[in-house]
This record gives structure tokens, sequence and C-alpha cells, in this order.
């Protein structure tokens, strides 16, 4: 059995500390067994590590997250990189691409597919393991599996399962499917033995292969990416499960939540401060997570969340935060805070002057061990302050020593790379007339080749 995690998302439903490139999944707002923060991303995957797992799963993602996977989880995750955003279909599809031709597995094995961030029980990886079982035992095109309602929630979809259904095997037979139906529907819907559809499902890879070849799409990986701005943008439910003929579920009894919204996520964060800040007495059921170095203070304010970050600051009731992403849902600003594989920087100041230069300022953590590819830039300029930290720098083909209080000029056109022996802090400031994340061009990634390039 092999599992393909879905980690997708725009960023707005948790803006401003989610963005195009630090989704929902990737903020450290929870806490671990061991009383440290981590990410509902890191919280699954070691989850599914404890569940004997992981060695069998795969995340399929966006470009902007790949450098947030790797810093959250590390470099040896197997990450499957849509070309372009387009939806769940085209996503999954390259998947099974990917695992039919590049990783070799047989048409005969179950494929698992689920969300990246579900907030659940270690019991939920258990139960997932039964998907492969259910459809051997069903014959189903799909497998789902449904979590039994504990109230009758108009947030969720819904499974029904055909009446009189259940099994020695403990799965149903799906009659239909119902999204966010009014709370009376789904009380009515519940006495049917009714299902949250909490967005997991099986099926045999053959399956998928066989729709492909069907519709006359590709099933070799290479060329699937190449034809994949073909593929329909629509969602998997629509394209395949809307249109199968034998469709199963398996009921799981336990905790599990979307974090999806402010109001939702909040109720799993202990504590109602995190980052610099004063909450007073009087303010009850009121959250603040501040990623600035000023503080906020909140006098006798309750049922509210204010979230600050580099993107911007929101006050909300809490009831009323779900609507930031319908506000929030034509802004193309830049993020201006990221993790990548090397670390994480933070925009600390954008200006664009009349003539249309602009200088754009940024702090730059570099993790001991991790080193920047070895790139340049097309339409800016850079300087670079070392702030704190040692490493070794590589600028066009000439390795040396930087530290605190090191200054360096990065031209245009520049090749260069960096090294942190220690965690290192840098001030850059770039100058150009468009400065934008794309103005970069990779030529390695490996440090060790790196060096060898520029030995040539």
């Amino acid at each position: 059995m092999k599992i393909v995690l879905l980690s997708g998302g725009s960023g707005k439903r948790l803006w401003p500390l989610s963005n195009e490139s630090r989704s929902k999944q990737f903020l450290k707002v929870l806490k671990n067994a061991d009383g440290e923060r981590e990410s509902m991303v890191q919280r699954v995957w070691g989850q599914i590590a404890r569940a004997g797992l992981s060695e069998h799963s795969y995340i399929a993602t966006s470009k902007p997250q790949v450098d947030m996977i790797h810093s959250q989880l590390g470099s040896e995750i197997e990450v499957i990189v849509e070309p372009e955003r387009r939806d769940t279909f085209p996503a999954i599809a390259l998947a099974a691409t990917y695992l039919y031709s590049v990783q070799g597995v047989s048409l005969n094995e179950a494929v698992v597919v689920m969300p990246v961030d579900p907030y659940v029980e270690e019991s939920f990886f258990e139960k997932t393991k039964m998907l492969e079982q259910v459809l051997n035992e069903s014959g189903a095109d799909l497998a789902l599996m449904g979590v039994k309602p504990t109230y009758p929630s108009e947030k969720y979809g819904y499974i029904v399962p055909e009446p009189g259904s259940q099994t020695d095997e403990n799965y149903v037979n799906v009659h239909s499917f119902r999204e966010k139906p009014r709370e009376e529907e789904a009380a009515a819907m519940i006495e049917q033995a009714a299902l949250w559809n909490c967005g997991v499902f099986a099926f045999k890879l053959d399956f998928i292969i066989n729709i492909l070849i069907a519709n006359e799409l590709p099933i070799q990986y290479d060329e699937m990416l190449k034809q994949y701005g073909k593929l329909p943008k629509n969602s998997f439910d629509y394209e395949i499960v809307e249109k199968s003929n034998h469709i199963v579920a398996l009921p799981y009894e336990g905790d599990w939540k979307d974090l999806g919204t402010w109001n939702t996520l909040t109720e799993e964060i202990e504590t109602p401060l995190i980052g610099k800040g004063i909450i007073t007495d009087g303010s009850v059921n009121t959250h603040v997570i501040n990623e600035l170095d000023i503080p906020i203070t909140l006098l006798n304010v309750s049922n509210v969340i204010v979230a600050a970050s580099p993107d911007g600051i929101l006050v909300s009731d809490k009831a009323s935060s779900p609507l930031i992403k319908e506000v929030m849902k034509h802004s193309d600003q830049r993020p201006m805070y990221e993790e990548r594989r090397w670390g994480r920087y933070r925009v600390l100041d954008y200006l664009k002057y009349p003539d249309g230069k602009e200088v754009l300022t940024k702090r730059i953590c570099v993790a001991p061990g991790r080193n920047l590819s070895y790139q340049y830039h097309q339409l800016r300029d850079e300087v670079w302050t070392v702030v704190a930290g040692e490493g070794v720098m590589v600028l066009n083909g000439q390795s040396f020593i930087v530290k605190a209080g090191d200054v360096l000029t990065i031209s245009k056109e520049s090749l260069h790379s960096l090294r942190a022996e220690t965690e290192m802090d840098i001030i850059e400031i770039q100058t150009g007339t468009e400065l934008i994340e794309e103005d970069i061009v990779r030529l390695a990634f490996d440090w060790n080749e790196i060096l060898q390039l520029c030995t040539v």
C-alpha cells in the first residue's frame, strides 16, 4: 500500500500567517509531546512514521511548497511536484504516473490519498491500513474513510450509505454525497448512518491508470509533466468519484478535525498568546499569535483572534474569521516570510521610487550545515551584511570564509552561494527594477557539486 499526501492550499484561510508558500499545514502553532511547537504537517508525518507507513508515503505538492516541506520534514522526503497548480484530479493523476512509471509500483497495489493536515488520533492511521483489505473484499472502484459524526455539522461534507448496507466486513456501500448541508438536513442524514467525508480514499493503481488510458492521457511520468497543462482543472471528486459505479466507505470512530479556519485552529492551541504581547484577564476566548518584534496588547477583548506577521495584521471576531479567505481571494501580495530548505527569510522593508527603482531589505537566517543554491540574478544587485555566524562564500568561482561584520557586494549575473558553518544571520539589500523571487537561475544545489563547479 502506498500513501499520497496532498499538500495544497492558497494560503488565504489563515492569513496573515499563511501565504502561497506557507499554507496552514506549515504553521508551527501546535505542541508535540515534548512541549515543542510543531506544524500540522510535522504532526501528521510523525503519526504516519509511528504507524510504520512513512517509507511508503509521498507528498504531492506545488513548486512554492517544496522548500517548506524539506525544511520541516527533511530532504529525504519523497515529493511529487506539480509543474503548475491545477486541482486535485491532475495532482492525483500525476502521482499515479509517478508510482507506475518511476517507482514501478504494481498495478494491483492499493494507493491511499489523503490531505496532508488532518487533526486526528494515532488510531486514524491504523484504520487507514484497512482500506487495502476493504478494496480487496468489496471489489469497489474506490474505498473511502468516513468519520462517524459527533454532531450535525454544517461545515463538512457527508457520505450517505445505501440503506441497510452495513456488512460483516464493517464497510458500507455508498449511495450519495452531500456537501455542507443545513443543520436539520445533517441531523436527518446522521440518523441514516451518514459519515463525515474526511477526504481519504483508496483505489487500485490500475483504476486510475486505465482512466488515463481511456481519456488518451499519458501514463508515463515524464510525458505527464509535459502535458500537465492539458489536464482538466477539476477536483478528483468531480472527475472520478461522481462517475464511479461502486464506492464503499470504512467508518472511523475517533477524533477528527479540519483545522482550516482561525476559530477551529485556536481550539487546539494551548496558550492564548504566542509571541510578544499581553492579554488581560478580562479577555475570554481570545488568542494572539504575533510573529512581529513589536508587542500586541489586548485589554478586555473577548472572542477574537489577532494574528500578526510580516504579511499583515488580522483582527477578527472568531466567528467571522472564516470570511478572510473571501476577503483576500484577489490579493496577489508577495510572501513576506518564507521557510526554505536552507533556513528562512523575512522581508523587513520594501520601497518603490517614482523612477521605477525598487529596494527590498531582507533578514536571512541560514541553518548550520545548510547552503544556498549556486545561483545568479538577472534583474538585481545585492549587498549582504553578515550580522552573526560564520560560513563559506562562493562568488564567481572563488571560495572564502565570511563572518560577522563582513559586507559582500553581489552584482547581477554574479555566480554565488553560501554554506553556514554556524547559524548565520544576514541582512540583504536588493536593488533593481523588478525584485521578484523568480529572478533566480539555479545551477546546483549540492555543496560538493558547487565546489566542483568552482574548480572547473
